[in-house]
């Protein structure tokens, strides 16, 4: 028998309060049941031959609109608009539409109709990296999705990252093309276009209907997708000069992607932009540990002071925090650490309000997100809803302006000002009778729950259209690799006749501008160079890279033999470095490599049998899985790293060896699963977060 279909086997019925058990071989002691745990006393006597009335607040099967869409939009799309993952493939465990392809043209296109494959796929790698740990929700959401932001989401410097460089991808590439197209207009380099422009504002302000006519055009944009483009050609901002709205050679040295700042190559769609994100927030680190450990090149001796001082040498701003005490006992200075009263509780400070200030952050993201899914839906979401209820907005803003003249406009803003100003006492007694009548009065006052209400982050529409696949036992397959950069002789020169056409240049002047620049491009591609004349300030530090390295190996060695004397955490940490040569076994869809308790195995996803259900066989064993747990029972997921982020740091330096990661599974009985050394943990995650009914929320 296949492992798979052996993943799970038929229950017995049983009570109908008592929930479905999960098997785990050595279990100790049977689960509680919801009965036995809930109160008795409450349940309301009932007259004899009276039924109890059952009231379904939730459809149980699609009890948000992300489930729903994913099981209606492929229904009601028609044939020749479906994807291969929206089309019902029958009584199979699941189709297999491309999962362990080496290139990505082995893949079934489109997956998602109307959604590139490319498109997808930059979802999907955005949301590995946004989300890490979920926890199922008993109620529905107010704004009808699942997958929004906990109200007590757990801080952590990762995540922190990961906001920071969605803020980068979403609203700094978004406002830097925004002031470009500003840039373009001002210039007068496209005359008819800014003569157009120029004469609708200088109607508008002789009539004195310049914020009617502003506001009007705002509704143009929002209701007609095709009047952005006619009034904004579109061209790549990374090759519009800031200063004169013409072109210039991108910083990248070549026109490779479309979309990002620096026009860099990209071997998959969006990844110049990911690149970019991931260096804005390194370029940031450092800079930050540069401040705080003094670095002033400037005032660096003109002549090389020694050993392990040449440009060769590490660059200190990359060492710990540990530097500012070590900058102070240098100038002169004791750092004071034991009679210092200020570094605990301003460092304590700091921690605190870095959860509510990366919350924040995460937010106007989110509504960014959403204002941009409004405005440009992606299936299977409505294209029209939430265009209509967004320009809605701007008509009695527009009627308004009609109306009132400046001088009430004037007066009334002075009124209120005034009022928030010096009516504090007014204003704390009305926000005292507001919670008190409506508690939780400012979640219905949200976006999320007003205008945008049904309008999903990124997040929320990728799980939208990784369920999609799951309803028709087809899972989405996970991003292709990009291990390697591409070469220049690879490079597509992108935009190229766009930019000729739209921004009023010369075909010289663009075709200088687009045309790869070698010099540029060469100190990030090429792999010949002949390597630099080791210093003793670099053969000090390749000493101390292989004696880490050497001490790593004798941990690992080490930490088997720990692990068979039953160290639960050496346990735990087996398998989790991966082997330079070691190849990467069968990925998925439905068998995952995982261990368990240090033992080698697969994890299993198995959709065919009475209930779906995750289980967990080890090698060379019995094919009867050692535990399995129903898909729906499932309350937690969490990743977790293989080692801590510091033994993760060091590993990778001295190294350069893969850090497989895990994956902790909790039920609703309370049991707890740790699956470790999976290197397709993020294939496992997405599958098992989008193949069930339950309602996420993100910690």
């Amino acid at each position: 028998m296949d492992p798979a279909s052996a993943a799970t086997q038929p229950r017995p019925p049983g009570p109908p309060p008592q929930p479905p058990q999960p098997l785990e071989i050595g279990q100790e002691g049977p689960a509680v049941p919801y009965d036995e745990a809930r109160p008795r006393g409450e349940e309301p006597a009932l007259a004899p031959g009276e039924k109890p009335e059952v009231v379904d607040a939730v459809d149980a099967d699609n009890p948000t609109g992300s489930h729903e869409l994913a099981d209606k939009s492929a229904a009601e799309k028609p044939v020749e608009e479906k994807g291969y993952a929206e089309i019902e493939h029958g009584d199979t465990e699941v189709k297999n539409l491309g999962w362990n392809s080496e290139s990505p043209d082995m893949v079934a296109s489109p997956l998602v109709g109307g959604l590139t494959n490319e498109d997808l796929w930059a979802l999907i790698r955005r949301f590995d990296k946004q989300i890490f740990h979920v926890k199922s929700i008993p109620d529905p959401p107010l704004g009808g999705l699942d997958l929004n932001i906990a109200d007590e989401e757990e801080f952590s410097p990762d995540k922190l990252r990961a906001h920071i460089e969605r803020l980068y991808m979403h609203v700094i590439v978004g406002a830097f093309g925004f002031w470009k197209h500003i840039v373009r207009l001002r210039s007068w380099r496209e005359p008819r276009r800014t003569s157009a422009f120029l004469a609708v504002y200088a109607l508008g302000w002789a009539l004195d209907l310049v914020v009617p006519t502003l506001l009007t055009f705002l509704v143009v944009l929002i209701v007609y997708p095709p009047s952005r483009a006619y009034c904004f050609p579109p061209a790549p901002p990374s090759v519009v000069d800031p200063s004169t709205g013409g072109v210039k050679k991108p910083a990248s040295g070549v026109l490779a992607s479309a979309n990002s700042v620096t026009g860099a190559p990209e071997k998959h769609s969006g990844e110049a932009v990911e690149q970019e994100a991931h260096s804005f927030v390194s370029s940031i680190s450092s800079l930050v540990v540069s401040t705080a450990a003094g670095k002033h090149p400037q005032g660096d001796p003109p002549s090389d002071p020694g050993p392990g001082a040449s440009a060769s040498a590490p660059d200190p701003a990359d060492a710990s925090m540990d530097l500012v005490d070590a900058k102070d006992k240098a100038a002169g200075e004791e750092p004071g650490t034991h009679h210092d009263k200020t570094k605990k509780p301003v460092s304590e400070t700091i921690w605190i309000k870095a959860r509510p200030g990366m919350r924040m952050m995460a937010d106007f993201v989110d509504t960014y997100e959403r204002f941009g899914n409004a405005l440009s839906p992606t299936t299977p979401f409505p294209q029209n809803e939430s265009r209509l209820k967004l320009a809605g907005v701007f008509v009695p803003l527009i009627l308004a302006s009609l109306i009132l003249s400046p001088y009430t406009v004037w007066k009334a803003n002075g009124f209120s000002t005034g009022f928030v100003f010096f009516g504090d006492p007014l204003i704390q007694r009305g926000l005292a009778f507001i919670n008190r009548r409506f508690p939780h009065w400012q979640e219905y006052l949200e976006l999320r729950n007003t205008v945008l209400k049904g309008v999903p982050t990124n997040a929320q529409l990728t799980i939208t259209l990784l369920r999609m696949g799951e309803r028709n036992k087809a899972p989405i397959p996970p991003p292709p690799a990009s291990n390697a950069p591409p070469s220049i002789e690879e490079v597509d020169i992108k935009g190229k006749e766009e930019t000729m056409q739209n921004l009023g240049a010369d075909k010289g002047e663009v075709e200088e501008a687009v045309q790869p620049d070698h010099d540029a491009l060469a100190p990030a591609e090429s792999d010949t160079q002949p390597e630099k004349k080791q210093t003793k300030g670099r053969k000090i530090i390749n000493f101390i890279k292989g004696t880490t390295k050497g001490s790593i190996n004798t941990s690992l060695t080490a930490n088997k033999v720990r692990a068979m004397a039953g160290s639960v955490h050496a346990r735990e940490r087996l398998g989790v470095v991966k082997g330079l040569r070691q190849q990467d076994p069968a990925k998925g869809p439905v068998r995952f490599p995982a261990r368990y308790k240090g033992r080698s195995g697969h994890a299993y996803i198995t959709a065919t049998a009475t209930t779906p259900a995750l289980s967990w066989t080890a090698e060379l064993e019995d094919v009867n899985p050692a535990w399995s747990v129903t898909i729906g029972d499932i309350e937690e997921l969490q990743k977790v790293g293989g080692l801590g982020w510091k033994s993760k740091i060091v590993v990778g330096w001295a190294t350069n060896r893969e850090i497989a990661d895990g994956l902790i599974i909790r039920d609703k009985m309370g049991g707890e699963r740790h699956l470790t050394a999976i290197l397709t943990r993020d294939q496992l995650f997405n599958r098992l977060v989008a193949i069930g009914s339950q309602m996420w929320e993100a910690w």
